[in-house]
């Protein structure tokens, strides 16, 4: 499952992955990541959340993101969620069409149905600019 959170720059889409992240903790058998473009947000989250800091790997491109996501699978079999904040950011996209998200989604599916990890993914854009093919995955809209 993907689930996106889309609103414009302020409008607290952070606090509202951090609530549902540590309302996850709670009652998930497996573990949790949580990945953010700095480590801000570490006395937010609770303890059992692994937080990573995506720009200190020194990622430069979408590809390489999505590596990155696939070395996170990898290393822990017990992986249930993958919480991402600021995805245009870190996923190096921000400056690019939105038509481009379409075959980062089309992959993150992939993973999702392969290794049976969900994705919740805050977006700075509004849900009126997704491609068409998108709109499916938002949760919540402000």
């Amino acid at each position: 499952m993907i689930q996106l959170i889309t609103g414009t720059k302020g409008k607290g889409k952070t606090k509202i992955l951090l609530d549902k992240v540590n309302s996850a903790v709670k009652e998930v058998k497996g573990t949790i990541v949580y990945l953010d473009k700095s480590n801000k947000h570490m006395y937010e989250l609770s303890n059992k959340v692994r937080l990573i800091d995506v720009k200190s790997y020194l990622i430069e491109n979408t590809e390489e993101f999505l590596g990155f996501i696939s070395g996170v699978i990898s290393q822990d079999h017990d992986l249930e969620t993958i919480y991402v904040d600021s995805f245009l950011h870190i996923s190096h996209l921000e400056s690019k069409e939105l038509d481009q998200l379409i075959p980062i989604f089309e992959k993150l599916n992939i993973l999702t149905d392969r290794y049976e990890v969900d994705f919740v993914i805050s977006m700075s854009c509004n849900e009126d600019d997704l491609p068409d093919a998108l709109t499916k995955y938002v949760g919540v809209s402000l």
